[in-house]
């Protein structure tokens, strides 16, 4: 097979699949609102439950809820008849993906869900099926064709029942009122939980190690004092509040403009009202500070200007926020 030949059946796999999702925009109606609306107000878990590659968009479609603040976990069909329908209680609400809406495995639980009182919402490519009719909500998930040329794997299907249940997770996000802080602490863990767990005053220098000197410190002794904290940068207090900063650059500057820097005083060449930081702000607003702003370092400090710390763009190399 030539090279294009590939090319060629891996775009007809994306357009097959890109043409299932575009048809859902079609079904976004009631049904869709419906469910949304059942799985905000549910006051226990969101069960999600499949059989074969169903079951693996529902484990994701489960651990997609489960991140945006959804309470939820992904029941194996096959085993819930088995004993671990007593996982579910009373409170909660089953989601039960099947394509056919015939799936033995998960018909053969619809009577015990009825009995128990557990609300039903399926999705399925069959709004005639035995899932979709013993529902109490249903969404078609239905698609023309699989992108598998035969027409057998499981492919544009489980593609539109994934963008589906995206789809349901994101607008119950929205009304949930869920935030990036939300989002964060379900995600402590690697560079995620980095950018969104980690402040300012968690990597920031304080104490002895934060570069200060007062408006009417000489250049030398101003370099001096970069030099020694090495930062790139000293801040220029006066009362205890932060009036200016000398930066790299503006030593850079002050070459330009004075090559004979040794009498010359901080105050005469600093940056004023400069940008800063507090300190519980989040890391990454630091990151995006300094890159709007075009600089690599900043101050620290609470609403009166008092410094309380520095920090510079090597910091959150460090920390893993960049």
């Amino acid at each position: 097979m030539t090279k294009h030949a590939y090319i060629e059946l891996g775009l007809a796999v994306l357009n097959a699949e890109a043409e299932a999702i575009t048809a859902l925009t079609e079904r976004l109606d009631q049904s869709f609102h419906d469910a949304c609306d059942l799985v905000l107000n549910c006051q226990g878990r969101i069960v999600v439950t499949g059989m074969g590659k169903s079951g693996h968009i529902a484990n994701k479609i489960s651990a997609t809820l489960a991140s945006t603040g959804t309470p939820s976990f992904f029941m194996h069909s096959g085993e819930a008849s088995h004993g671990d329908l007593g996982m579910i209680t009373a409170d909660d609400l089953v989601v039960a993906l099947s394509n056919s809406g015939e799936t033995s495995e998960i018909t053969l639980l619809l009577p015990l869900l009825k009995r128990l009182g557990i609300p039903l919402l399926a999705l399925t490519g069959n709004p005639a099926s035995t899932l979709a009719r013993s529902a109490n909500i249903h969404l078609d998930v239905s698609v023309t064709k699989e992108a598998c040329p035969l027409g057998l794997a499981p492919t544009s299907s489980t593609t539109a029942t994934l963008a589906m249940g995206d789809a349901l997770a994101v607008a119950v996000l929205e009304a949930r009122g869920f935030t990036e802080q939300d989002f964060a602490l379900s995600h402590p863990g690697g560079n995620l939980g980095r950018r969104l767990l980690l402040r300012v005053s968690d990597i920031m220098h304080t104490g002895n190690a934060i570069p200060l000197v007062t408006p009417d410190s000489t250049l030398k002794e101003t370099l001096l004092e970069m030099t020694a904290k090495g930062l790139g940068m000293a801040g220029v207090t006066e009362n205890g509040q932060l009036v200016g900063i000398y930066t790299d650059g503006d030593l850079r500057r002050t070459f330009e403009k004075m090559p004979d820097i040794g009498s010359a005083l901080v105050r005469d060449f600093m940056t004023a009202n400069c940008v800063t930081i507090e300190a519980e702000q989040i890391a990454s607003e630091a990151l995006k500070v300094m890159h709007d702003s075009k600089i690599n370092a900043l101050m620290v400090v609470d609403g009166n200007l008092t410094v309380q710390g520095a920090l510079n763009m090597h910091d959150l190399l460090r920390a893993g926020v960049v």
